[in-house]
């Protein structure tokens, strides 16, 4: 089974966790390592011919076009991030419309290409700006990668569909949705797909977890990492507490566990990945809990 690697193109002082320490218009005057670190997972995707997707930032794209323009070059999906990594449910309606559709022409000037798939911050779409996922599909994007089925303190729908689906629209547009990866067990959603976890989680239990839901479950794991999570020289930023420990934890780690991953376990694009799966649908209302109940099943289709 084809996993789907994903790769979320921000700079260290960034990160969610530090907004209450760093202002954005504060980035400018940070060290900017975002470029060579990227540059890093490109060079050891072509070495063992794998090819992902990269949400870029828009305030990055601006700032590194060539960067973006070598992510195409070398066959990867470009795609969407949003502008100024500002949680989703931070912003109204107008501003998240905003957002979305100069970081998408942004990009799509840079490559040339459209651009079709999208992650929020943090993946903070929640039933509280569930409204952002009909905006994105007014906007043009085909595929979302921005819910996680888990209990978070930041994010989560945790009892959203684990696979892949299509959300439908009372105005009849659609929306594919490929879920961050979580394992069920003991009544709960896991995570598994990257990122903290990752370097949190010793690998054998990552790879166990992965060859689960691939053979089990049928289901493809949608894996994320960051570009500041193989530098573990990055400088170190005045945090505490949770903060620190999410964020500096095993850094120099991610390497050397990435590499084996991808030795174990095939990955492509998300693009890629939609043309060969089937997918349930589910109404939006009933994802946003507005009907009440747990998600039902629903038709498979093939799309």
């Amino acid at each position: 089974m084809r996993n789907i690697l994903t790769i979320d193109v921000e700079d260290y002082f960034q990160v969610s966790d530090f907004d209450q320490f760093i202002l954005k218009s504060q980035w400018d005057h940070f060290e900017s390592r975002v470029e060579k670190n990227t540059l890093k997972i490109l060079k050891i995707l072509s070495r063992e011919n794998v090819k992902g997707t990269f949400f870029i930032l828009g305030w990055i794209a601006e700032r590194y076009p060539q960067l973006v323009k070598t992510i195409h070059f070398e066959g990867h999906e470009v795609a969407c991030h949003g502008y100024s990594h500002r949680l989703v449910y931070e912003q109204t309606p107008e501003e998240f419309r905003k957002e979305s559709r100069v970081a998408k022409a942004i990009l799509e000037d840079i490559v040339g290409t459209p651009v079709l798939s999208y992650r929020a911050a943090s993946y903070s779409i929640t039933r509280r700006s569930g409204w952002a996922l009909e905006i994105l599909a007014q906007e043009g994007f085909k595929y979302d990668s921005s819910i996680f089925p888990i209990v978070h303190d930041r994010y989560g729908i945790p009892r959203a569909f684990r696979q892949p689906h299509v959300l439908n629209f009372w105005n009849g547009l659609e929306l594919i949705e490929f879920p961050m990866s979580t394992l069920r067990l003991f009544g709960m959603n896991l995570p598994v797909g990257g990122g903290g976890y990752f370097r949190l989680f010793p690998y054998a239990l990552t790879r166990a977890a992965i060859r689960r839901l691939n053979r089990e479950d049928k289901l493809p794991v949608v894996f994320y990492l960051h570009p500041w999570e193989f530098d573990p020289q990055q400088p170190v930023l005045a945090t505490m507490g949770l903060s620190r420990f999410r964020h500096y934890l095993n850094l120099s780690q991610t390497e050397f566990r990435f590499c084996r991953l991808l030795n174990d376990f095939n990955f492509t694009s998300l693009s890629s990945a939609a043309a060969s799966l089937h997918f349930d649908h589910q109404d939006v209302q009933q994802l946003l809990g507005i009907c009440g109940g747990p998600p039902k099943d629903g038709k498979q289709t093939a799309l």
